[in-house]
């Protein structure tokens, strides 16, 4: 047995006292002594023992001996030495977040709010007062609905009820009242938890207006550039029409200077004149709008070689003796559902475009194609997958430099001189494309030519062939007791269509407007086709008295003739059967062919 010396040696140091004295005391008493230390092992470390000792006495009471035992704890003592630096750690990290939480509570520029489900406030940082004006104490107790916008109610009680039903909200926004009454808008973030709504709202008043003010910077930039536009447009288009509008005027007043004059001789030419520059007016007011799409097509199945074809002397007479004209025609051409009137237009203009590119001459090459596009080469041409045919004119030119290309489609943009250009062409030609369903492509290098190509869809059918027209004087003449109401708030208009009219051998009735129109569908009188404009004023428009006529008059013909025809006038430009429409400016035995046509087909 070691003795107290030996003993003491291996406990350590700073037990010995504590364990000597609770030995000393427990002799003492002669009770159960009891006491932990530390024993120090053969390497020099110190282990924790727990030691425990008992009595055992003698018949006559005395104390003979001490049993007892040492237990190994060093293992539960660093457990609980761990756990309870641990719990120390713990209530610290807890402290210190608590005083970080309460920190940014009351230094946050952003708002927070603690609500109840049904909108009540229940707790607010110091942030509503300097932003909103409002005291904690004015808010407690208070619904948060009632500071809400009344636009953005709706949607904010919405945000509350999907909080309600656990949903977390990562971005929401609405405008909340200030003390003053004025608003301010707020971006919020807000998660639930099984009492209450907590939110955190970041002001972002400033970030509204400034998008506001970009935007209004943005409209005045294209108010500006459409100003721009105009300016660009008064140069060239003015000055054709005034070119033209001489040309008309100075016609009918020569002629009516020579009529009085009894002088007959001249007259064929002076409306001759006035005839050419009259249809080159059209011409004109048909370019702008088809860069609208507001254009009436008149799309029929078209053989494009042949129209090319029938084209090639009067472009070879336009283009002049300097510039060489090669057409190549692919075999087995597709058909293309097309106006081909607007076509040959666009194909005259690329040409024309393709001459000016050549001062001093050149060649220039028409050339057809079938193309097949895949889904790649249609996404380079901004086209649905399918078949087309295309159209191209190539030039030996001066090329188009890259900004040139990128503006060439743009309205009134032109790089010709005032006066020479109204920068419409290239405009026309890429509107009467995408109401065709087709598109228009630029293939340029400076110094090397362009090729202006023209995609349109393939028709799957065939081509219609060109029918002539007769002239007016062998126009299809009217049966017996024929009537046709013409309806058009242009009084010279009226006049010339009913003189047409009354040649032919119908009965012509006039009316200014679609009310007094359809009084007159609306009585008993005879009526074998209606002529009316599209456009009426008094609140009607032409295809709307069409269909009011049809109630009583289901059989009823209808022309529709029109200087500007949207498609939702006329049914988003689907007719129904026994209605058609003739385009403004039209050629007199167009009219009355067309209402032989109409009234032919009853």
């Amino acid at each position: 047995m070691l003795g107290p010396d030996a003993w003491a040696r291996i406990v350590h140091p700073d037990d010995v006292g504590p364990a000597t004295a609770a030995w000393a005391q427990a002799r003492e008493a002669e009770g159960i002594y009891e006491t932990e230390y530390r024993v120090r092992r053969v390497d020099g470390a110190y282990r924790w023992f727990l030691v425990r000792g008992e009595p055992v006495r003698d018949a006559a009471g005395r104390v003979t001996r001490w049993v007892g035992t040492n237990t190994d704890i060093d293992d539960r003592k660093r457990a609980a030495a761990e756990l309870e630096h641990l719990a120390a750690t713990l209530e610290q990290q807890v402290e210190e977040r608590t005083r970080d939480r309460d920190r940014m509570w009351r230094l946050s520029t952003d708002v927070m709010l603690v609500a109840r489900f049904e909108a009540t406030i229940v707790a607010v940082n110091p942030a509503w007062t300097a932003l909103f004006g409002w005291s904690a104490a004015e808010l407690i107790g208070r619904s948060f609905m009632d500071l809400v916008h009344p636009d953005d109610a709706a949607d904010t009680a919405a945000a509350a009820s999907d909080l309600s039903d656990g949903a977390t909200i990562p971005r929401f926004e609405n405008r909340y009242r200030h003390k003053d009454g004025s608003y301010r808008w707020l971006s919020w973030t807000a998660v639930p938890d099984e009492d209450f709504i907590h939110a955190v709202g970041r002001d972002i008043q400033a970030e509204k207006e400034a998008a506001q003010a970009l935007a209004r910077t943005e409209e005045a930039l294209r108010q500006s550039q459409k100003m721009e536009a105009v300016g660009q447009l008064t140069g060239g288009l003015a000055h054709d029409f005034n070119n033209l509008l001489a040309g008309i005027s100075g016609s009918l007043e020569l002629m009516q200077t020579r009529m009085s004059q009894g002088r007959l001789t001249d007259i064929d030419r002076y409306m001759t004149a006035a005839q050419g520059a009259s249809k080159r007016a059209a011409a004109l007011t048909h370019r702008l709008l088809a860069f609208s799409r507001r254009q009436t097509l008149d799309p029929k199945p078209t053989d494009v070689n042949a129209l090319v074809n029938g084209m090639e002397d009067l472009i070879r007479r336009t283009v002049g003796p300097s510039v060489h004209i090669e057409v190549v025609g692919a075999a087995g051409l597709w058909p293309a559902l097309v106006d081909p009137h607007q076509l040959e237009n666009a194909l005259l203009n690329l040409c024309i475009n393709a001459r000016d590119a050549m001062p001093e001459g050149g060649r220039i090459t028409i050339e057809t194609a079938n193309k097949w596009l895949d889904e790649h080469g249609a996404r380079d041409r901004d086209l649905a997958p399918g078949q087309y045919l295309s159209l191209c004119v190539t030039d030996t030119g001066t090329g188009m430099t890259s900004d040139v290309i990128a503006r060439a489609f743009d309205p009134f943009f032109t790089t010709k001189p005032i006066g020479q250009g109204t920068g419409l062409g290239l405009s026309m030609i890429y509107g009467f494309a995408r109401q065709s369903g087709g598109q228009v492509r630029i293939y340029s290098e400076v110094g090397q030519g362009t090729t202006m190509c023209l995609y349109l869809p393939r028709h799957y059918g065939e081509a219609e062939t060109d029918v002539r027209l007769p002239d007016l004087a062998s126009a299809p003449r009217a049966e017996q007791g024929e009537t046709v109401l013409v309806v058009d708030d242009e009084p010279t208009v009226r006049m010339l269509v009913t003189e047409v009219l009354e040649d032919l051998g119908y009965t012509a009735i006039e009316a200014a407007d679609a009310a007094s129109g359809l009084k007159v569908l609306q009585s008993d009188v005879r009526m074998d086709l209606l002529v009316t404009d599209v456009g009426l004023p008094g609140g009607m428009n032409g295809r709307q008295m069409a269909d009011a006529a049809r109630v009583n008059r289901p059989d009823l013909k209808v022309l529709f003739i029109t200087g500007y025809a949207e498609n939702a006038a006329v049914g988003n430009g689907h007719l129904e059967p026994g209605m058609q429409v003739l385009t403004k400016p039209f050629v007199m035995e167009v009219l009355a062919s067309r209402i032989k046509e109409l009234i032919a087909a009853a």
